[in-house]
């Protein structure tokens, strides 16, 4: 029997004080996942407000139409964030909003699923797919990818050390017998560990990079970012949550470039040549109390920016 634990949304007031939300605005919540922000945002807009709200996984999909499907003010989209633009060009959203939010990362619903084979504390599918109905699953990107390829997942997206022993050891094993369920990867990351290890699973990182690789979940949130920008309005506000470094330092980098004065020479006075973001205060991370009641949230970071117009 599968143990599905209710999802806890993190830094919930954090970002939608971020967020600064007008009854009467528009706003995108680009990663839906079983609702939380979209909950309490919809609290604070009027019969004027409307909110889109957007996931690639069709569960949340199907949740979104069962708890906001008669809401007026709701479109629900089932499209990754990726293709953000396209959804901005197809409701007519171009520096149209006051606000959109990203909650990046894996849900608690799907890490407790284990048909989806996002973690190892459940044996399942070797699956890891953000959306179920397209791309392949992580046994059959372990089926093809080369040793040098599987090296550079694990360096880049893992930040693993042990990237060339584990890479080798599992396409080692793959060749005796396909690893097509969580625990068998677990088991074989596990033996490349030292047996007097002590820290976090030794397969957690391993994980995330397949996870990060088959999803192309770097590229999606470059990709999303760039979009929301060209959809804020002035004074409209960008709020996301990254629950790892590569993440952060993405959205990081992206407020900072957006501003011409970083992609000019310096000079003793350079006024604001383009329209740009803002990072509103510093970041933020879950207070003491929020880690008590959901633990999982102890990596996240919260950065919000505001647009402003030239």
């Amino acid at each position: 029997m599968q143990v599905v634990t209710t999802h806890v949304p993190v830094l919930l007031h954090e970002s939608l004080h971020g967020l600064r939300v007008k009854p009467e605005g528009v706003y995108i919540d680009c990663t839906f996942g079983r609702g939380g922000h979209s909950h309490v945002l919809l609290e604070e807009l009027s019969d004027q407000g409307k909110l889109y709200v957007l996931d690639q996984d069709p569960s949340a999909i199907e949740c979104a139409q069962q708890k906001l499907g008669d809401d007026k003010r709701v479109k629900i989209i089932h499209q990754t964030f990726a293709n953000l633009a396209q959804v901005g060009r197809d409701n007519d959203l171009l520096t149209k909003v006051d606000g959109i939010f990203f909650d990046l990362g894996v849900s608690s619903p799907q890490l407790d699923e284990s048909q989806r084979g996002f973690s190892f504390s459940h044996d399942g599918p070797l699956d890891m797919r953000m959306n179920t109905s397209a791309g392949i699953t992580a046994a059959e990107w372990l089926a093809s990818v080369s040793v040098k390829e599987f090296i550079n997942v694990l360096r880049e997206f893992g930040e693993e050390r042990l990237a060339k022993k584990i890479a080798s050891r599992v396409l080692e094993q793959q060749q005796i017998c396909a690893i097509t369920t969580t625990q068998q990867l677990a088991e074989i990351v596990k033996t490349c560990y030292p047996t007097n290890y002590q820290g976090i699973h030794p397969a957690t990182r391993t994980f995330q990079a397949i996870r990060i690789a088959i999803n192309e979940e770097l590229q999606a949130l470059q990709q999303g970012l760039e979009a929301a920008f060209d959809l804020l309005n002035g004074g409209g506000r960008l709020a996301v949550i990254s629950f790892h470094s590569l993440e952060d330092r993405i959205v990081k980098r992206f407020i900072r470039d957006t501003k011409q004065e970083d992609l000019l020479p310096k000079l003793p006075v350079m006024p604001e040549l383009n329209d740009h973001l803002k990072s509103v205060g510093k970041l933020i991370r879950p207070s003491e109390q929020e880690l008590k009641v959901n633990p999982r949230c102890r990596s996240a970071r919260l950065r919000i920016a505001e647009k402003v117009l030239k």
